[in-house]
C-alpha cells in the first residue's frame, strides 16, 4: 500500500489484532472511511508476535472466536480445547479474508504519534513511515499485552549467544537442539515454553523470582459432536457470556460462601473444578477472590496439587507460591510444566536469593554464580494495559500528553476514554475488565458500544465526545474501591504495573465482571452517553 499523506478518514484504528480486525468492520458497515496501521506485516496482534514453542490460548477455543457472524463462525472448525497460536493466527487470517479486511490496512508501519487538532476537531496520525493522515476518530486497538518487557540487566550487549523474548519469537522458529538455554521468568509464556524448550536443549536453567499457582489444563482434540453442538448455539451462548463475570460459560461460578460449606462439600467442589482443568478453579467458592479464609483453602488444595507432580524433594518448596493468594497473579495452565523441573537436565535459581546480577559474553550470572549458556530466553512479560497506548504519543486538547496525564496511573472513563482527548477510544483500556475476563467478549462488548456511539455522533452530526473529569475521576474511584474489596491487590502483578521499574503501582482492570459492566455500558449509552459531553 502507498505512503498515506495528507489524506483525511472518518476514524483511524492502531492495531490489527482482534479488535482492530472487528472495529475496522463495524465502522465500514456503517459506510466510513477508515485506515488501519499495523506494525506487524499481517493481521492478528498478540497472536502475530507471540510465537514462541507452545504459545496457546488459556481460553477454551470454542469460546475464543467471534461472535458476531454466523456464516463466519459455521465456517470454521478448532481441533483443540485450548488452540495453540499458529491455529488462532490462521483462524484470524480466513476472518480477514471473509471480510476483505486487508484493502483498509496498512502493515509493517508504527503510529508514532496522534495529536488533536481542537479548532478542526481531527486527529493528526503520524507513522514511522512517513504517513500523516486526519481522521475525525482515533481508535487504539493496540492490546492489552503487546509491549514486550526486556528487563535492563547490565551486560546484555556483551552476550556472545543468541537471545530472544517470547513476545517478539522469530517466525522462523528457534532450534534449541544440543544447546545450553536460560529462561528468565515463570510467567505464562514461561510455563508454555519451557516443556517444549527442555526437549530439545541439551540443558535447561530456569531463573525464577516468583513461583505461580499453575492449574491443569486438560488440553485435548475437541470432538465433531463437541464442534458440532457448538456452531449450533455460539451466537446465543455469546449473548450469555456477556452477563457473566468472566465472559465466559463453559463453567459456572459457585456462589456460596466457603464459609457456608461443610469440609467434604468444600473438597468436592475444589477437587471436581481443578479436574475439570482450566479456570474452573477460581469458581469455587463465591467468596474466593474476596476473603483470606475461602482463598487460602483453595490455595492450599492448590499446593497439595502442585507437590504431587514435584519429584525433586530440593526444590519443592521453590516451585510451590507461597508469597500470593492464589488467583490474584493471571494463572498458568499446566501441561507438563511441573513435571519438567524432574528432568535430570533441567535446573532452577532462585532469584531472590541469587539475583541476577548481570550477562557476560559467556552467559548470566547471579548470586555470584557464572552459568554459562547458549541461549537465552526472556520470558519476562510485558508493560501491561497501557504499555502500547502510550507508546504512542498521544497529545490532547491544549497540548495536554496522555503520558503526562497517566504518568500517576492510567485514567478512564469507562476504560474506553478520557478526559482532554475528544474521539479518542481505547478497545478494553485501563478500567474496563480486559484481561480479567474472555478478551474475545470484551472487545465485541466495547467496539459494538464504540460503533453504535460513532453512529449516534454521525447521525447528529454532533463533533466530538469526550469525558467529563468528574465523570471520569468517579470511574477510577469506583474502579479502585471494587479492586480494594479483592485480594487482587495483595501480589506484585503485572495487573498493578509490578513487572515495570518506576511504572506506579494502580489495579488497572476492573473487577466487578463483564455483566456488571455491560450494564453500565448501557445505561451511559441510554442516557445519551451519560458522563460524556458532546461537542457541536
Amino acid at each position: 500500500m502507498a505512503q498515506d499523506t495528507n489524506r483525511e478518514f472518518d476514524a483511524v484504528i492502531v492495531g490489527a489484532g482482534f479488535a482492530g480486525m472487528y472495529m475496522l468492520h463495524r465502522l465500514r458497515e456503517q459506510g466510513l472511511s477508515v485506515r488501519v496501521f499495523e506494525a506487524g506485516d499481517g493481521v492478528g496482534g498478540t497472536w502475530y508476535w507471540n510465537r514462541y514453542p507452545g504459545a496457546r490460548c488459556d481460553v477454551e477455543s470454542l469460546e475464543y472466536q467471534f461472535g458476531f457472524s454466523d456464516e463466519i463462525q459455521r465456517g470454521w472448525t478448532w481441533t483443540e480445547r485450548y488452540s495453540a497460536q499458529p491455529e488462532i493466527l490462521r483462524y484470524q487470517n480466513y476472518v480477514a479474508d471473509k471480510l476483505d479486511l486487508r484493502r483498509d490496512m496498512q502493515f509493517s508501519t508504527r503510529v508514532t504519534s496522534s495529536t488533536y487538532d481542537e479548532r478542526a476537531g481531527l486527529w493528526t496520525v503520524e507513522t514511522d513511515k512517513g504517513d500523516k493522515v486526519r481522521a475525525r476518530f482515533c481508535i487504539m486497538a493496540t492490546g492489552c499485552l503487546s509491549a514486550a518487557r526486556v528487563p535492563d540487566f547490565n551486560g546484555i550487549e556483551d552476550f556472545k549467544g543468541e537471545w530472544y523474548h517470547t513476545g517478539d519469537w522469530p517466525h522462523e522458529g528457534v532450534d534449541f537442539t544440543g544447546k545450553r538455554v536460560a529462561v528468565i521468568g515463570t510467567g505464562s509464556s514461561a510455563v508454555q515454553s519451557i516443556p517444549l524448550i527442555a526437549e530439545q536443549a541439551s540443558h535447561l536453567t530456569v531463573f525464577q523470582r516468583t513461583a505461580n499457582f499453575t492449574l491443569p489444563a486438560g488440553n485435548r482434540p475437541l470432538t465433531e459432536d463437541e464442534v458440532r453442538k457448538t456452531k449450533e448455539v455460539l451466537l446465543e451462548n455469546r449473548k450469555r457470556a456477556r452477563d457473566t463475570p468472566g465472559g465466559i460459560i463453559c463453567f459456572e461460578y459457585n456462589e456460596t460462601l466457603a464459609a457456608d460449606m461443610t469440609e467434604e462439600e468444600r473438597a468436592r467442589e475444589l477437587d471436581g473444578r481443578w479436574h475439570m482443568g482450566g479456570f474452573a478453579f477460581l469458581g469455587s467458592f463465591g467468596d474466593l477472590m474476596a476473603t483470606q479464609e475461602a482463598n487460602h483453602l483453595a490455595a492450599e488444595y492448590a499446593r497439595s496439587e502442585m507437590r504431587k507432580v514435584i519429584k525433586k524433594p530440593e526444590i519443592v518448596d521453590l516451585l510451590l507460591p507461597n508469597d500470593h493468594p492464589v488467583g490474584v497473579k493471571r494463572l498458568c495452565l499446566d501441561t507438563h510444566y511441573l513435571e519438567t523441573f524432574n528432568l535430570p537436565h533441567v535446573d532452577i535459581v532462585d532469584v531472590k536469593k541469587a539475583p541476577i546480577e548481570r550477562i557476560t559474553a559467556k552467559g548470566i550470572v547471579a548470586g555470584g554464580k557464572g552459568y554459562e549458556v547458549d541461549c537465552i530466553v526472556f520470558a519476562t512479560g510485558f508493560d501491561a494495559m497501557t504499555g502500547a497506548i502510550l507508546g504512542v504519543d498521544i497529545t490532547g486538547k491544549k497540548g495536554e500528553k496522555l503520558r503526562d496525564k497517566w504518568s500517576a496511573g492510567p485514567r478512564t472513563y469507562l476504560g474506553l476514554g478520557s478526559a482532554g482527548f475528544p474521539n479518542l477510544f481505547f478497545i478494553t483500556g485501563p478500567g474496563s475488565p480486559s484481561v480479567l475476563s474472555n478478551m474475545i467478549v470484551s472487545i465485541e462488548q466495547h467496539v459494538d458500544w464504540i460503533s453504535e456511539c460513532i453512529r449516534r455522533l454521525t447521525a447528529g452530526n454532533i463533533r466530538s465526545i469526550e469525558a467529563k473529569p468528574d465523570a471520569e475521576d468517579m470511574w477510577v474511584a469506583h474502579v479502585n474501591e471494587l479492586a480494594s474489596q479483592t485480594l487482587y491487590p495483595q501480589a506484585n502483578s503485572w495487573y498493578m504495573g509490578a513487572n515495570i521499574p518506576g511504572k506506579p503501582r494502580v489495579f488497572m482492570p476492573y473487577t466487578g465482571g463483564v455483566g456488571v459492566y455491560g450494564q453500565k455500558l448501557a445505561e451511559v449509552a441510554g442516557a445519551d452517553y451519560e458522563g460524556f459531553t458532546l461537542g457541536a
